[in-house]
């Protein structure tokens, strides 16, 4: 480990053995083991040759796994990658007696902000094994440390990730309202079905409540009229898959670039190719397009996932939206196919996480339902000072599911 690295790790210790005298002395004992072998722990850049090592560490701890082909594409197809010269790491391991104990990944990315090209990581899949957690900070110590970076990102952040991220001076993104999911129901019963499981009620108690609950949401969503409805009669719609993306993506993402000074993550027919083609995912991206005249002014890429494994519940997520000046009659004829797509893919829920306040106001005349994260799950650190002023104005922001990692993995492994 670094010297920096060292000096946390030893006012760590430190604070542990203070608080550890007090113990019985056989505890003492595994205590001093312990800090024995967190000082044999080494940090170093993750290696291709890591990979089953660390699908063992996630397996062990629960977690996601990845595939290899998937490793592919994030670290050796990233067009991110292909247009920066400098030879970025795809992660860090902390290794103990030449087993790993900890992860950290690194994906590449580029944004667009006030006609400057930026270019940016965001850190994932991090985990360390509990005995080995008061070192876990030299990963994101590393992360940080990256040269040649404008913009780093943590984008799926539990609360305990956001402490960390605050501590090395990232800011939560201050775009309204992103820790509110909108969403609306498309089968109130299997719905109702999947809030019983989660209440572990009893198969009796589930299949009364779960009758009871649908009813309710039902008359609710009549009442209410609670799904998207009235798109343009002028705008033309279809629905491709995401290998059907052409040149005409890049033509609106080239007017895009001129609308405004948001910041935007690359959405070149490339970039978005790359972002949804997932190696065995068995979920489904599809691409909705809205055509005005012969011309593509807008598209929307919804995700259908696959049933959770626990609740059974079955989601699709709007995952991406561009449209010209954000048109407002373009962006609800989004929604609505996006809507009726959700339905034909057989999904319980279709849910809206993140975009811009003026997007956001349009699904509210649906009167969707609201969901809240615990805590916030993005926080950005800008290496420029003036930069991460900048961004501190929400407006300055376009952030979705495409941003990060949020939709760059393997829908039939990640966890729901």
């Amino acid at each position: 480990m670094t010297a920096i690295e060292t000096k946390i790790v030893t006012a760590i210790l430190g604070k542990i053995r203070k608080r550890r005298r007090s113990f019985a002395s056989h505890e003492a004992d595994a205590a001093d083991h312990s800090l024995v072998a967190l000082s044999e722990v080494k940090l170093r850049e993750a290696q291709f040759s890591d990979f089953d090592a660390v699908q063992a560490l996630k397996r062990r701890w629960s977690l996601s796994e990845d595939s290899l082909e998937n490793w592919e594409r994030l670290w050796h197809r990233n067009p991110a990658l292909t247009t920066n010269s400098v030879d970025r790491p795809i992660g860090w391991v902390l290794e103990s007696n030449g087993r790993l104990v900890g992860y950290l990944g690194n994906i590449s990315q580029t944004y667009h902000f006030g006609g400057k090209t930026l270019t940016a990581v965001t850190g994932s899949g991090f985990v360390v094994e509990p005995t080995y957690r008061a070192v876990s900070l030299s990963l994101i110590a590393a992360y940080y440390r990256q040269k040649c970076v404008d913009l780093f990102l943590t984008t799926t952040a539990i609360e305990t990730v956001g402490k960390i991220a605050r501590a090395f001076r990232s800011a939560p993104l201050p775009q309204r309202d992103y820790d509110t999911v909108l969403f609306w129901v498309l089968q109130p019963y299997p719905f109702a079905q999947a809030l019983m499981k989660k209440l572990n009620l009893g198969p009796v108690l589930s299949y009364v409540g779960g009758l009871a609950a649908s009813c309710a949401v039902e008359a609710d969503k009549l009442l209410n009229r609670r799904w998207p409805r009235r798109s343009s009669a002028t705008l033309s719609m279809s629905e491709i898959t995401v290998n059907e993306i052409g040149d005409e993506f890049q033509t609106l993402w080239t007017k895009k670039l001129r609308d405004g000074t948001r910041l935007l993550a690359d959405r070149s027919p490339a970039a978005l190719q790359w972002h949804f083609q997932i190696p065995g995912d068995k979920g489904t991206a599809r691409v909705i397009c809205c055509h005005e005249k012969g011309e593509l002014v807008g598209y929307a890429v919804i995700r259908h996932e696959p049933p959770n494994q626990t609740s059974g519940l079955r989601r699709s997520i709007i995952a991406d939206m561009l449209v010209l000046q954000d048109d407002p009659a373009i962006v609800r004829a989004l929604l609505v196919a996006a809507y009726g797509s959700a339905k034909r893919a057989g999904s319980h829920v279709l849910e809206v996480l993140g975009f811009p306040h003026s997007i956001r106001q349009m699904c509210f005349q649906w009167h969707p339902y609201l969901r809240t994260f615990p805590t916030c799950p993005f926080y950005y650190k800008a290496s420029d000072p003036t930069l991460h002023e900048t961004l501190l104005d929400g407006m300055a922001w376009y952030a979705s599911p495409f941003d990060g990692d949020t939709t760059l993995w393997n829908y039939g492994t990640a966890a729901q």
